[in-house]
């Protein structure tokens, strides 16, 4: 079993107070690596929704766990076309990174979870290598939660048209910029994070003639989705394929150039870690059986799809949003929202 990692930010960095009298306080990151197997536990404060701890809870966790692994390298193998006649070559180990942002203040020290993404290995059985794959694929974000699940609900409250406040998603964005721009994420990841999605069920998508080789055909989006705007203000830029024996296309969010600065194993292995979450959460998309046509809407209301071996509770899932949304509003928002926000108005990444 491979053993838990930490590793701290460079020195503290001082987020202005929002006035003279405002006591000074200091924040850092703290990453953690948590291998994520069919040992995997979640921590206490893990964001209970993420696809890959929803897996691991109840009396078959560790079933599914290893149902999920298995089906994220066979599909590895099978975008792996060559040197590699038996389909079994290769294997993909999965790591979380666990990043807290921790506040000093007056003497005592906050920790408060502010992102879990994921960290793929690539293994070479034939010559026992191990490859860096890339960081990001699946994004948990406790002030995500708070700002669609306790902001949004809110601001809209008493409207009649629905709307979202004017800075809505930027401190999440200025923090999420803030720790890649750390000395701690810039020594242990060589190129930026991929984050893929799913589709949006509000857009219709479009086939285009651009075909990747690793990515696929190219959709395009009749208009930017929420979460679209809410990623670009993390600095992530997203484009839309739909993978060989894919069935519906994935949103590919990167801050560089997604077809450029990727290898092809890299690529599928983002690929193969997110369509497997996919297929398991939302199998009427990704698990349909039939591919997405020239002009496509997603919906969860198609019935014509097949389902895995593998058990998880969405209903569950959509509720604990909200619950954990308002763990934000309480543990970081309250207490550190104001200097937060006052340091995210002036900085700019």
């Amino acid at each position: 079993m491979r053993a838990i990692q930490q590793t701290q930010s460079d020195p503290a960095f001082l987020l202005d107070a929002a006035d003279d009298h405002a006591p000074e306080v200091k924040f850092h990151f703290v990453l953690k690596n948590i291998p994520f197997d069919e040992n995997y536990l979640p921590a206490a404060n893990t964001r209970m929704t993420t696809n890959f701890a929803n897996l691991a809870r109840g009396s078959g966790r560790q079933e599914n766990l290893r149902n999920t692994l298995t089906m994220i390298d066979n599909r590895f193998n099978t975008l792996v076309s060559w040197d590699n006649p038996t389909r079994d070559r290769y294997s993909v180990a999965l790591d979380i990174i666990s990043v807290e942002l921790v506040a000093d203040a007056e003497g005592r020290s906050d920790a408060f979870p502010l992102i879990e993404t994921l960290k793929t290995t690539i293994i070479d059985r034939s010559t026992d290598a191990r490859i860096d794959g890339i960081v990001g694929h699946n994004l948990s974000s406790y002030v995500r939660d708070y700002d669609f699940s306790v902001v949004l609900p809110s601001y809209n409250k008493d409207r009649a048209e629905f709307s979202a406040p004017e800075n809505f998603g930027e401190l999440h964005g200025n923090l999420f910029k803030c720790f890649l721009n750390c000395e701690a994420f810039k020594t242990q990841f060589k190129k930026p994070p991929v984050i893929c999605l799913s589709a949006s069920t509000s857009k219709t998508y479009r086939r285009t003639d651009n075909q990747h080789p690793i990515l696929g055909v190219e959709y395009q989006q009749d208009g930017f989705s929420a979460t679209d705007e809410y990623f670009a203000k993390m600095g992530l830029k997203v484009r839309y394929f739909m993978p060989p024996q894919s069935v519906a296309p994935l949103a590919f969010y990167c801050a560089g150039d997604l077809l450029r600065d990727y290898t092809d194993l890299e690529l599928i292995s983002t690929i193969s870690t997110m369509e497997t979450f996919q297929r398991i959460y939302r199998p009427e998309i990704y698990n349909a059986n039939s591919p997405a046509g020239r002009l496509y809407q997603p919906s969860l209301k198609h019935q014509d799809y097949s389902l895995t071996r593998i058990v998880y509770d969405r209903d569950e899932r959509s509720r604990l949003a909200v619950e954990q949304g308002k763990f934000a509003e309480e543990y970081l928002i309250k207490p550190y929202g104001t200097i937060l926000e006052h340091w995210s108005a002036k900085h700019a990444y």
